[in-house]
């Protein structure tokens, strides 16, 4: 797949201001700090589109950027962001779980995982909610221009031996660098496959 144009629509933090219609929404979420922004920036070929920040748990809103004028990639706020309170965390959670649960144009959910960690709890728990609810999702393993030799292998088959214990079949999966732009074509492809199924 090509994108030919990828704009910024709406930011927000209500689900019941995201915009009408039905195209096919993507929607990116992980931790924060996962690399989600640079991801985006990455699949669109776009430096500056989703705002890149230093700070873990920038992203609070909803972003809504229409690509190729017939779908949706949707960045969805970190969940997990230690420093922020509880209060914080609740709000985010809101935002989060009003946005998968309710959206219909939601097509696909993008989990993004940091691929130089050992599986963690809060992703775990996330997926298992996630299959509770029957979300569609896939995994994006990011950050992999960062292990050398065996070790990114070896990180993955470990975090997929942890999924195995909780699910029969694993979602699809992808291993990504915002870096060096691998996975770039098959998470797009894997999105025109989608498309194509829902517009046959």
């Amino acid at each position: 797949m090509e994108i030919t144009s990828a704009e910024f629509i709406i930011s927000n933090t209500d689900v019941k201001k995201c915009p009408t219609g039905d195209l096919p929404e993507y929607a990116f979420i992980g931790r924060s700090n996962v690399g989600k922004s640079s991801l985006i920036n990455m699949l669109t070929s776009r430096k500056g589109l989703a705002m890149t920040s230093a700070t873990p748990g920038k992203t609070m809103l909803i972003n809504h950027f229409l690509i190729n004028n017939n779908w949706y990639i949707v960045d969805l706020p970190g969940y997990g962001y230690a420093r922020r309170g509880q209060k914080g965390k609740s709000q985010i959670q809101k935002i989060i779980e009003d946005y998968i649960l309710e959206r219909k144009q939601m097509t696909n959910l993008f989990l993004l995982i940091d691929s130089r960690l050992e599986p963690q709890k809060i992703d775990l728990e996330f997926m298992e909610w996630l299959g509770e609810n029957g979300v569609p999702f896939s995994i994006v393993f990011t950050k992999s221009d960062k292990l050398k030799g065996g070790k990114l292998g070896n990180n993955i088959n470990s975090y997929l031996n942890e999924l195995r214990k909780q699910w029969e079949e694993l979602p699809p999966y992808f291993i990504s660098s915002s870096e060096t732009r691998l996975g770039r074509n098959e998470i797009l492809n894997y999105i025109e496959s989608i498309n194509q199924a829902i517009n046959e």
